[in-house]
């Protein structure tokens, strides 16, 4: 028994090392090319684009998002915004007409989501402005708030051939809890030592929810858009790595969120997302292992590795050892070997997590120091607090597996302007 529990855990823990060790190669290429400048070509020309903004009563943030878009540093003429109030029991159409948008208000409780508001809102536009000319879309959340130069940094890579292009996430309100801090460092480190990474080594990048441009002709060809499963933005990331659709990335174009601040907002968020994450790797899982073996097939691979339900192997782990612990203890005699090797196995699992994010979210804090909008002391201890938030993806992971979730829209009320970021 001893010796099976051994192998056990080892085998665990190669499998594991062999999967993602990958990742720790994006942090060393993302940190050796800091070493050097690689600025962004010029484009050859300014492009022609919608901004796009799905919006459920958010009256007191969507203004300051469409005044961000209407201050960026690029031809007005070339940049248009368009907003979808989607059922919606405030005046946020009016408040976003008031600065400066096109609204078109939606009703529709049956279709429900930002994938069904995203879809009318195209259909919409290729109804109603046909002749406009736009050349690609912008999504965003409305709760965002724009860098001046962001679009004008999008429009270089996308002026280089990539037809959908994600960008840098900060955060609003990084200091206000190790909740909303625990969430805002995962997207620094999201965009710094992965999408980054990525970028520097050819390879696609991935959508995060919001902060991206989209062909117009990719809409086009897909007949509108067709995501709708509880993460729009995983799914339309990984039929990309599936079709051979290159997703850029441009750190310099920076937009800043807003993050849930109470732990219940936080944990019905992630719920979400987890359960985003089992219905796309249950549709694409074997589209993915297909494409693993084409010629350019490690996207897929990396995708595969995004979605995969690798947190049920740690808890499968952690429940084997678990239940020989309590069979050891109860045994006659005890089996003080077995309980030793168990209890062993179980903290150093844990400890291994825990001091793996502590890498991840200090290394990802000291990079991005300046672009983190708090005090020290806090950045510090945010640092500390970012694993025990990643630790509670487990109890999330197994409720997600049991429950029926809905798409529920989460309340943003931190209204900033981007003058405060600047």
């Amino acid at each position: 028994m001893l010796a099976f529990i051994r192998g056990f855990n080892l085998l665990i823990f190669a499998l594991f090392t062999l999967l993602y060790v990958y990742q720790m190669v994006y942090v060393v290429v993302a940190l050796w090319h800091d070493r050097r400048k690689h600025p962004t070509p010029p484009a050859r020309r300014d492009h022609k684009y919608a901004a796009v903004i799905s919006a459920r009563n958010e009256r007191a943030v969507i203004g300051e998002l469409v005044h961000s878009i209407k201050k960026q540093e690029y031809p007005t003429e070339l940049l248009d915004v368009f907003v979808v109030a989607d059922n919606c029991t405030d005046d946020t159409a009016a408040v976003a007409r008031a600065a400066g948008a096109i609204v078109f208000e939606r009703f529709d409780r049956k279709q429900v989501g930002k994938g069904y508001a995203l879809d009318y809102v195209f259909r919409r536009i290729a109804e109603e402005y046909a002749d406009a000319g736009y050349e690609g879309y912008f999504i965003f959340d409305a709760d965002n708030l724009l860098d001046p130069h962001y679009v004008a940094e999008m429009n270089k890579v996308f002026d280089r051939g990539y037809r959908v292009v994600t960008s840098y996430r900060n955060s609003k309100n990084y200091d206000s809890n190790w909740v909303s801090a625990g969430s805002a460092l995962w997207f620094l480190r999201e965009a710094k030592f992965l999408n980054n990474a990525r970028m520097i080594l050819g390879t696609n990048c991935a959508v995060s929810g919001t902060g991206f441009l989209v062909a117009s002709d990719v809409i086009r060809e897909r007949g509108g858009w067709k995501y709708h499963l509880l993460t729009e933005d995983i799914q339309f990331s990984i039929d990309c790595a599936c079709e051979g659709e290159r997703v850029g990335y441009c750190g310099t174009a920076v937009f800043y969120d807003e993050q849930p601040v109470t732990f219940a907002q936080s944990w019905n968020q992630r719920l979400r997302w987890s359960k985003g994450f089992y219905q796309v790797f249950a549709r694409y899982g074997k589209k993915l292992v297909q494409g693993v073996f084409r010629r350019d097939g490690f996207s897929c691979y990396d995708m595969l590795m995004t979605v995969c339900p690798a947190m049920l192997l740690t808890l499968f782990s952690i429940a084997v050892n678990g239940f020989l612990f309590v069979s050891a203890a109860l045994s006659t005699p005890v089996s003080v070997a077995l309980m030793r090797l168990t209890l062993g196995s179980l903290f150093g699992s844990i400890f291994g997590f825990y001091l793996t994010l502590l890498f991840f979210g200090a290394v990802t804090t000291v990079t991005e120091w300046k672009h983190i909008n708090t005090i020290p002391a806090k950045k510090l201890w945010y640092v500390l607090t970012f694993p025990a938030f990643i630790f509670t993806y487990i109890p999330i992971a197994i409720v997600a597996l049991f429950r029926k979730i809905e798409w529920k829209p989460i309340q943003h009320t931190i209204s900033k302007s981007i003058e405060e970021f600047q």
